[in-house]
């Protein structure tokens, strides 16, 4: 934070706008999420821009009190390279859901990754269309009945970590939709990431597809039911912290610490920092017990750094260095008023 940042609270980036969502969407916990999160990141209000698509998520830019910009379905991420690479200083936020970044967006969702450009994605998934009114997703279970499949979804679903580091993601991490202090430290580690950093939120939608993450996120299971990532560290968890993670014939195990021999040593040590994304493809696909936190936080060059080491690169070599150098290079002639 520079010297001349204002000193900030979350209640100074709440707006002056109505918040819109039906009562008890866990959108009101990823607003205050970031909102808390924001006065970590050591910008000023005026630096930071939230862009978003089309969705119930997406009405996110006109809450929090920054720039911002609703724009159109699914390109978001579009519009997003374009504010930062015009303005790479600013501290650049997609909002989306699973419906607008993976479905018409999808393309638009999977360059951005690819091309590591510095800004961060918030994904909304809830497994269904809300704002359109119970539509299976690109994300939806297969069999789930909805509005679009009343006998059941048939189309199966895609995995937002598989996607993300399959299309070279530099930076995954996936969090609970109740879980507001994990939330607001993940922002935190995603904006200080050089690169794409996508934040996939278990998102409970109340009304079209209430309860989809109950067996993870409920507080009644989730000891049991989720590993919390953190780098450098074993992988462990359970009620009584005695379960955890091992690799056993190129498969991710669950063992119990202190029977059949196995010891904390033996529980594998997340590396989020490493460049290798095999072993953080195989965490992001567990689902019982399902890992959260930053799954992978990989250093890459950016698009923005790549660009510009290949302007300068250009420049350097150039036998021209002004238009006037390169105009007069050649023959040139003298016009004179006789």
């Amino acid at each position: 934070m520079s010297d001349n940042t204002p000193v900030y609270t979350y209640k100074d980036f709440a707006s002056d706008q109505e918040v819109r969502w039906c009562p008890g969407c866990d959108d009101y916990v990823i607003l205050r999420a970031v909102e808390k999160a924001l006065p970590q990141i050591g910008k000023k209000k005026e630096d930071i821009a939230f862009i978003s698509g089309i969705g119930c998520s997406s009405r996110f830019p006109y809450y929090v009190d920054t720039y911002g910009m609703h724009s159109i379905h699914g390109r978001a991420p579009a519009i997003a390279s374009g504010v930062k690479l015009a303005n790479p200083d600013l501290s650049v936020w997609v909002i989306t859901g699973d419906g607008d970044s993976l479905a018409i967006g999808g393309n638009h969702f999977i360059h951005v990754l690819r091309r590591n450009i510095d800004l961060n994605i918030i994904l909304f998934n809830n497994e269904i269309y809300g704002l359109t009114k119970g539509q299976f997703s690109p994300t939806t279970e297969l069999g789930l009945r909805t509005k679009s499949s009343p006998y059941g979804n048939t189309q199966p679903p895609f995995h937002v970590g598989s996607l993300a580091i399959g299309a070279n993601a530099s930076f995954f991490a996936r969090v609970p939709g109740n879980n507001p202090k994990a939330m607001t430290e993940v922002f935190v580690d995603a904006e200080k990431h050089r690169g794409t950093s996508l934040i996939e939120v278990l998102q409970n939608c109340v009304i079209f597809n209430d309860g989809v993450f109950d067996d993870i996120t409920d507080k009644k299971v989730k000891a049991e039911s989720q590993v919390w990532a953190k780098h450098g560290e074993p992988l462990i968890f359970g009620a009584e912290n005695n379960k955890g993670l091992v690799l056993k014939g190129g498969k991710i195990e669950i063992a119990v610490i202190g029977e059949n021999g196995v010891t904390q040593e033996d529980i594998l040590v997340h590396d989020a920092k490493n460049p290798d994304p095999v072993m953080h493809f195989m965490l992001s696909r567990l689902k019982h017990p399902m890992v959260m936190g930053v799954i992978r936080d990989a250093e890459r060059l950016t698009y923005g750094q790549l660009f510009t080491n290949q302007v300068e690169a250009v420049k350097e070599k150039a036998k021209y260095h002004d238009v006037q150098s390169l105009l007069n290079s050649g023959d040139t002639y003298t016009i004179s008023d006789n």
